[in-house]
């Protein structure tokens, strides 16, 4: 046996992958209950036996003829990497769908492995499968596992171990038989003109045949080969009286029925299993949607009562602890070493690590939804909604990654099937209100509404729901403009999984909590602390003048950009350095204005309050939400749609947006106020 080898997780989207690759190296990684979640391949290690096994993860696919970005990666690698072995992961309780890729493979005449995940799931269906019959029907080794439990994950080392030393057999269906002797010739000419090996010449024209789009590239810019190719597929046509792709999955389908009737008993299920009845509700027509909307509300209001009000207060009363401290050992000190460690670091990077304890609930109540199952219903009720505006239904489901970070909702646009739907929702995701503006809108929520309330609903919550509210709303505007101006509209469909509901572990909770909590207070200690230094620097300088004063070259760069914002009710020069500021990383605005206006240990809040009013704080609040993407927003715009017009056009048109938009709320606002 080598000491290194490869192994490749395949499967369908929400089969357990990524909860397998982490049972077999460890990795700490997030498992969400959606497609999409993982959109490259990850890789890990784990040593078996005296052995260095590399594990790759590769996205979710529904066949090997990708239609999407993130399909691609997985086919891709299957056909040009190789790997020594494929472990294709199946969900137990949908085994007719998940087989039709595990055909695909064995056609590839791929080392295949299966590991029948999710047993449990199915045991509760009423499904049992008889693994010795699925074996010899297929002629490939099966495992079953649940991977949430780490069962079957020792023997599906064993069995990989084994199948590099000795590749299993897989049993070809009479059917691809039959395609590889109608294929032959096209094989042959294959070989002929370079393009394939003998080995993989019959896989290849097959898939010509089905109009594969990997294959289609192999041949591109080869006239003989494509016109031989368009003859041999009339050819195949006229015979079986359907086209060769068509004719190929009816064909897997047939034997995969013979299959499920061979190897599969179903008992008489339940009247109705929890997660159908939960779903009547959850997935109305009618009610999903505003409860949808009601759930997100409670989520904010929980976040601002709990994790801000009450830990934040804790938190926020240690740095007030410390700032007195400090300011006892600084005594004798210079002026400016005072000035750069009360105003820049606790004034600074302190006043933003006060929202942690916020960004610690939020983040557990968003796993606990997405854990739970519920994200991906999220994901179904909001396609009606996107529908209903002529967009992609699968544009729901970047925009719920985007509440966490952008950066993720753009790159999760990869699942799109169309570069026209994926460009929308690359320039539509920055509009939704992610974790970073979350602790602004905290902080001016807390500022300028805590304490108040409509009825009995806490003002302070409501406010940040409808920031979260009209983020959506200027997302689904602006993607309805774009789909009917700069785009042509095109009709798509949408398929989405819905996973059985789940009870998350506490562990499984607090690890994702951590994971994303942790970014955060990792840009508080580089990014915005290189921010908030160079700010200080620029509020200090030139030598001589009051430190933050208008004289600085701070405020000077603000007096610059003030009267611009002053129609929407903020043309002060602090608050225009802050939004400047926010564009490389929005949690700065708040590091911005503690500094500018030395307001440290707990006293920004009372700061803002002189300087704003509710109306334009509110204004601010919707500007943060909607002006330019963050610094990391804007790159992976520019990695995603590898175009710098593209790029720029989306940070031009949310700073319109965001401006018009902030000064309409001020201007409106101002009449009945």
């Amino acid at each position: 046996m080598e000491k290194n080898f490869t192994i490749a997780l395949v499967g369908n989207p929400n089969c357990g992958k990524t909860s397998i690759f982490n049972a077999l190296t460890g990795a700490r990684q997030h498992v969400g209950n959606w497609p999409g979640v993982t959109v490259e391949k990850k890789e890990g290690t784990v040593s078996f036996n005296g052995n260095e096994i590399s594990v790759i993860d590769l996205p979710g696919a529904y066949s090997l003829s990708a239609s999407s970005e993130d399909e691609m990666v997985a086919v891709n690698y299957i056909l040009q990497e190789k790997p020594d072995v494929v472990v294709n992961v199946i969900d137990s309780a949908n085994l007719e769908r998940n087989l039709y890729f595990t055909l695909q493979l064995i056609e590839m005449d791929t080392n295949v492995i299966i590991a029948l995940n999710m047993t449990d799931e199915a045991v509760k269906k009423n499904i049992f499968i008889n693994t010795a019959k699925l074996r010899d029907a297929l002629g490939v080794s099966v495992v079953t596992t649940v991977a949430t439990k780490n069962k079957g994950i020792w023997e599906l080392l064993e069995t990989s171990a084994a199948m590099k030393v000795k590749p299993g057999r897989p049993v070809q269906p009479d059917y691809w038989q039959t395609m590889n002797r109608e294929s032959g010739a096209l094989a042959e000419a294959l070989v002929e003109e370079g393009i394939a090996g003998k080995e993989s010449a019959n896989l290849v024209a097959v898939r010509l045949l089905e109009d594969e789009a990997f294959a289609q590239t192999q041949i591109a810019g080869c006239p003989t080969l494509e016109k031989l190719a368009d003859k041999e597929k009339d050819r195949i046509t006229s015979r079986f009286g359907l086209e060769p792709g068509i004719y190929l999955a009816d064909q897997r389908y047939i034997f995969i029925g013979q299959i499920i009737k061979d190897c599969v008993r179903r008992e008489t299920p339940p009247q109705r299993d929890l997660t159908e009845m939960i779903d009547r509700v959850v997935t109305n027509k009618w009610i999903g949607i505003p409860l949808f909307f009601v759930i997100m509300f409670l989520l904010y209001q929980i976040t601002m009562g709990l994790g801000n009000n009450v830990l934040g207060g804790y938190v926020d009363s240690a740095f007030g602890i410390l700032g007195r401290y400090v300011s006892g050992l600084l005594v004798n000190a210079p002026v400016l070493a005072k000035s750069f460690v009360s105003d820049a670091l606790i004034g600074g990077v302190g006043s933003v690590l006060v929202f942690v304890p916020m960004m610690f609930t939020m983040y557990f109540l968003i796993s606990f939804l997405e854990d739970s199952g519920y994200m991906a219903r999220a994901a179904y009720v909001m396609d009606r909604l996107m529908n209903a505006v002529g967009l992609h239904g699968k544009t729901a489901v970047a925009m719920i990654v985007g509440s966490g970070c952008n950066v993720a909702g753009i790159m999760s646009t990869r699942t799109l099937d169309s570069r026209k739907d994926r460009m929308i929702g690359i320039l539509i995701s920055p509009f939704i209100s992610c974790s970073a503006r979350l602790p602004v809108y905290a902080l001016f929520a807390g500022a300028f509404f805590r304490g108040k309330t409509i009825g009995i609903i806490p003002l302070a919550g409501l406010v940040i729901f409808s920031l979260y509210l009209l983020g959506i709303m200027v997302a689904v505007a602006a993607g309805k403009i774009l789909s009917e101006t700069l785009f042509k509209q095109e009709k798509s469909y949408f398929v989405m999984e819905l996973p059985p509901y789940r009870l998350p572990t506490l562990k499984s909770l607090i690890q994702h909590m951590w994971e994303k909590t942790e970014s955060f207070v990792r840009k508080a200690g580089t990014v915005i602390l290189g921010i908030v230094v160079l700010i200080w620097i620029l509020s200090v300088f030139p030598v001589g003048v009051e430190p933050g004063s208008t004289e600085s070259l701070l405020g000077k760069l603000g007096a610059v950009i003030a009267p611009v914002l002053s129609p929407a009710g903020f043309g002060s020069w602090q608050a225009s350095v802050a939004l400047l500021v926010g564009i490389g990383a929005k949690e700065a605005i708040i590091a911005t204005f503690g500094l500018v206006y030395g307001a440290g240990e707990g006293m920004l809040g009372t700061v803002l309050a002189q300087h704003f009013t509710p109306l334009s704080a509110y204004a601010f609040m919707v500007m943060t939400l909607l002006y330019s993407p963050c610094a990391a927003t804007i790159g992976i715009i520019k990695k995603e749609t590898n175009s710098v017009k593209w790029t720029l056009f989306s940070v031009l048109y949310s700073l319109i947006i965001g401006w018009i938009a902030a000064v309409l709320i001020f201007q409106l606002g101002s009449l009945f106020i």
